[in-house]
């Protein structure tokens, strides 16, 4: 291993404050798919998947110790804890864009990249400490999930949800919603833009027609611009009903 890497996969192990027995496993965390395929080493895609898989028993854990016994309450607020727009706000302030190993010219800031590496880390740690869950718990999901109503707040998922719960008060069953989506720019920074918002029953017939001017600005993420247009669409049910 160069001492580039060493160096950089130290200073990482001091902020987290977690010493890895196996470095390697670490390095692997933080190497994307596209530099690892052309260096011919390990990258984050299997560890990302079991640190998925670690991250959502935590959380479970978490939200059912804290008195939620209802199911789809407690899926419902785990999925707005562990979305990408959460993990990528998580990762940036553990400044893991600084960390993570990418191919050249690929592009870190504000990308789901950074939601993978941080799952892949949970998985690192997970494989390196003999499978303890405390360890993560301890040191990455208390120390840096640190105001969880925010999370909550700020989740595509949340509005999303709530958009949802509305039309099913309103049409007695569970509507489909899909939304358009428009790209701009190059793909390595590309902004979008969600519209064109349909609502079907559950045969697919449109029941819901909605104005064509409800529509996203641009963000860098397809979550992000539906989380706006969801919002859009909730304010103009309400203000019409």
């Amino acid at each position: 291993m160069e001492l580039a890497v060493i160096k950089r996969l130290k200073q990482f192990q001091k902020y987290i404050d977690y010493e890895f027995n196996e470095p390697k496993l670490l390095y692997q965390a933080l190497v994307t798919p596209h530099y690892g395929n052309e260096k011919g080493i390990p990258h984050y895609e299997i560890l990302e998947t079991l640190g998925d898989a670690v991250i959502k028993l935590i959380f479970s854990l978490k939200i059912y110790l804290l008195g939620e016994n209802d199911p789809g309450k407690l899926t419902q607020i785990k999925q707005r804890l562990e979305d990408n727009t959460t993990f990528i706000r998580i990762g940036n302030e553990m400044g893991l864009p600084n960390f993570i190993f990418p191919s050249i010219n690929q592009k870190i800031k504000d990308t789901s990249i950074i939601a993978d590496v941080f799952e892949a880390v949970c998985g690192a740690i997970y494989l390196d400490s003999g499978k303890n869950i405390e360890v993560i718990e301890q040191k990455i999901i208390n120390r840096f999930f640190n105001d969880w109503e925010i999370y909550l707040k700020e989740s595509p998922h949340l509005l999303k949800n709530q958009l949802l719960e509305f039309l099913q008060e309103k049409f007695k069953f569970t509507p489909k919603i899909e939304y358009d989506y428009e790209k701009f720019g190059p793909d390595n920074d590309s902004l979008w833009v969600a519209k064109n918002p349909k609502i079907f029953d559950n045969k697919g017939n449109l029941i819901l027609n909605l104005p064509i001017y409800l529509k996203s600005k641009e963000y860098k993420t397809k979550k992000e611009a539906e989380k706006e247009l969801s919002a859009q669409i909730l304010e103009y049910l309400k203000t019409t009903k």
